[in-house]
């Protein structure tokens, strides 16, 4: 806990003793997720301190932030946060998306037309994984889920160098406690159990713990390169669905009973004025699915099975519907197949560009 009194002392620089400040924040917004953040200042100037007090005041109020009503739980993400289809009129940002992944998407969204017709076809030789010249339904549908992976590829490739320096086959758990929860070691026990917003040190390392043993498959306390990525990104592995919907029930249940009232299931997603503003028109929406789709045995509260038919829905193949999908808009000659000419024919489905201009700025460009 901050103060405002332990701010406004470190504020003016009256306080003269080392500082030592640790932010817990608990995602909303993914399963298992969230950030702490331990500083020490020892001796800084008075307008360092304040930069800092700045920059914590901040970062509080953003990781403080109510979930908007479209950033849900549920594991079974679509391959697009656009709506493919609005109004009856077909949202080719979706296809950009899925085909390319959300990052790259911003890119061609910058390119010329011509530019973005060159790359394209560049991509369009990688997809072809027999060299026949033609993309087929598997090359697309491997290609789509390529994309969609490697924001979690490129997330473990960072933390797996950062936690193995060596380059070791394993990452064993004491290295990976000390480099994350070391600074534990030295603070007072009670702090440690100390609870703020139902989190506490404690129960975060002992959350991480598990999660560590669910995905150590071989007992031997080691992660391979496989399991670290289970253990980062528990909701893309199915033998991690168990811990992905405990530590769902865990962030939901204030209550510590073990199961998500109605109100607990709101509460999530969204947090009540003081002024008595009333509920909007989601919130009201929600509260009706949660009684008529969630609760399933109608007794008020979501047990283990309901939190996952929740978080976790009967398989649908997104990857696969997208393929098809792109294949049916491009394919002129009706062969089920698409050659380079056809893709880029129809470039303007498969991805963005100046002339469609529906993205930001960019930053990606070293495949190219």
């Amino acid at each position: 806990e901050i103060s405002s009194v332990f701010l406004k002392e470190i504020a003016s620089g009256e306080s003269t003793n080392p500082i030592h400040i640790i932010l817990c924040f608990p995602c909303t917004t993914k399963p298992g997720g969230g950030l702490f953040l331990y500083i020490q200042l020892n001796s800084i100037k008075q307008r360092m301190l304040q930069v800092c007090v700045t920059f914590i005041m901040v970062t509080i109020l953003a990781a403080s932030a109510i979930p908007k009503p479209e950033e849900k739980r549920v594991v079974d993400y679509d391959l697009s946060d656009a709506q493919h289809f609005q109004n009856e009129q077909h949202n080719t940002q979706y296809d950009h998306e899925a085909f390319l992944g959300k990052e790259e998407a911003k890119t061609f969204d910058q390119l010329p037309p011509e530019e973005s017709r060159r790359r394209l076809g560049l991509i369009v030789e990688k997809i072809d994984a027999d060299n026949d010249g033609l993309v087929d339904l598997g090359e697309l549908k491997n290609w789509i889920q390529f994309t969609q992976r490697r924001y979690i590829e490129d997330d473990v490739e960072r933390q797996w160098k950062q936690h193995n320096p060596s380059g070791n086959e394993t990452i064993p758990w004491e290295a990976y406690r000390k480099a994350v929860y070391g600074f534990m070691d030295d603070m007072d026990p009670r702090d440690l159990e100390r609870e703020n917003e139902g989190f506490s040190y404690k129960a975060m390392l002992m959350r991480d713990r598990r999660r560590w043993s669910f995905a150590d498959k071989d007992g031997n306390d080691h992660l391979s390169r496989k399991e670290f990525t289970d253990f980062l990104h528990p909701e893309d592995s199915q033998r991690m669905r168990d811990v992905v919907v405990t530590e769902t029930i865990e962030d939901i249940d204030k209550n510590g009973d073990g199961k998500v009232s109605v109100d607990e299931y709101i509460g999530d997603m969204y947090r009540a004025s003081e002024d008595g503003e009333e509920e909007p028109e989601w919130v009201r929406n929600e509260r009706e699915t949660f009684a008529k789709y969630r609760d399933k045995d109608a007794n008020g509260f979501l047990n283990n099975e309901e939190v996952r038919d929740w978080i976790i829905p009967a398989d649908f193949d997104h990857a696969e519907a997208e393929a098809r999908h792109l294949i049916y808009e491009a394919d002129t000659d009706a062969d089920e197949k698409l050659t380079k000419d056809e893709i880029l024919e129809k470039y303007d489905l498969f991805v963005g560009s100046q002339a469609t201009d529906f993205g930001e700025a960019l930053t990606r460009h070293d495949e190219f």
